[in-house]
């Protein structure tokens, strides 16, 4: 049996089946194995982990804890009374509309990010009026229909990830921003800041940065260096807004004070530091890469409440809200036994977006793509739960 339990009660003898600590980038410590020793917990413990995940068949047993389906009951409930909230933004336009423009925007910040790159290590100066331009544009399409960029944040590949992911971190933090009701100067000031967050990488050697297994010690201390390395880099730049330098240099920081570069503590964090985190969390455990295969985003979301420790409980509450919790690119399974992929928010009612259906899990086929609107009254279909796409085969991009 599958248990969680709190730090404190990890012994000697019991076999972890998951660290719960997708929330550390880079962790240099097994994901799994027997405790041989109390030394093993303190590195654990030392990480800022404050519960795993146990195999009771595979090693000693507790009853200081939680199942497995309990947890997750614990989190659906938590995601359902987070989906209870009304929706804040109301696209302008259609999906279908805004697509093209949308595509035309993310081509531009893919290629100003791979551009940058190049630059940085030819020691060429970082140019702030192409970020700026890029920005603007993304913050337009957002503000027109904030579901376009989010669609095409879900089609990604693995080998790209460090592009992609910048791209997708101030996409979805300016539409994060939008939900909060910044201002335009300051949404503008964050996607900056979050296209250029992990700029600090490039002083990573490539030994380190591109390793495919886990990092040892020494390694692990010299990644973590790329967020005091992106603060200082985005610093040297002429006119580069300080809340955008400030969202590079705190992405990493953790409301327990177990993040870095600084073990910076609740409030120490400004709030756009706590934004990034929550969003940058999000992003990459979403994502798939060549060691890391990415979870479902629904089931992302469950996991940043059951961090809350962690993260900032209030504004992961927010970050929901504005993507949804059945973000775009979720897999849905319907009461009717099929299959769909949710491909716009409804405007009113988080629990009843737009969606594709595709396949029907009765016939174990794919079927006729066909679009509901969850929220008319003539569709009685309504979603039972989001599922893994893995489990079916499905390719989720190939719809969007």
């Amino acid at each position: 049996m599958i248990k969680r339990i709190p730090i404190a009660g990890l012994k000697p003898g019991m076999y972890v089946s998951d660290l719960n600590a997708e929330w550390i980038p880079h962790s240099n410590l097994k994901k799994k194995g027997i405790i041989r020793n109390e030394a093993v917990i303190e590195k654990i413990r030392d990480l800022g982990i404050t519960q795993v995940y146990i195999d009771t068949s595979l090693g000693s047993d507790t009853q200081d804890a939680m199942t497995a389906s309990e947890v997750d009951a614990q989190n659906e409930e938590m995601l359902r009374e987070a989906g209870e909230m009304a929706p804040i933004m109301r696209p302008k336009i259609s999906l279908d509309d805004e697509l093209s423009v949308a595509a035309k925007v993310h081509s531009e910040a893919i290629d100003l990010i791979h551009g940058l790159i190049g630059d940085v290590k030819k020691k060429k100066p970082i140019r702030l009026d192409a970020f700026e331009e890029v920005a603007d544009g993304m913050l337009d399409s957002v503000l027109r229909n904030h579901n376009a960029l989010t669609c095409l944040g879900r089609i990604r590949e693995k080998d790209s990830y460090l592009m992609e992911h910048s791209v997708n971190l101030a996409v979805l933090m300016t539409v994060f921003g939008k939900s909060l009701q910044l201002d335009k100067q300051a949404m503008q000031q964050v996607a900056i800041g979050a296209m250029l967050h992990d700029i600090g990488k490039i002083m990573i050697p490539d030994e380190v940065l591109h390793k495919p297994e886990r990092l040892d010690e020494r390694e692990f201390e010299v990644m973590k260096q790329h967020a005091r390395f992106s603060k200082e880099l985005l610093e040297g730049v002429e006119g580069m807004p300080a809340l955008a330098v400030t969202v590079a240099a705190q992405h990493h920081e953790k409301m327990d004070g177990s993040g870095y570069p600084l073990g910076l503590c609740g409030h120490q964090i400004s709030p756009f530091g706590r934004m990034a985190a929550v969003v940058d969390v999000y992003d990459a455990i979403t994502a798939d890469r060549v060691y890391h295969r990415g979870i479902p985003p629904s089931a992302a979301l469950k996991k940043l409440l059951e961090w809350g420790h962690h993260l900032d409980p209030s504004l992961v509450r927010h970050f929901i809200r504005s993507v949804g919790i059945y973000p775009v690119g979720s897999l849905v399974l319907l009461e009717s036994g099929r299959l769909a992929v949710v491909v716009e928010a409804n405007d009113f009612d988080q629990r009843l977006p737009l969606v594709k259906v595709i396949y029907h899990t009765k016939f174990r086929s794919f079927i006729k793509v066909e679009t509901l609107d969850l929220s008319k009254p003539s569709v009685q279909d309504r979603i039972e739960k989001a599922v893994d796409p893995a489990g079916y085969r499905i390719r989720v991009g190939d719809f969007l």
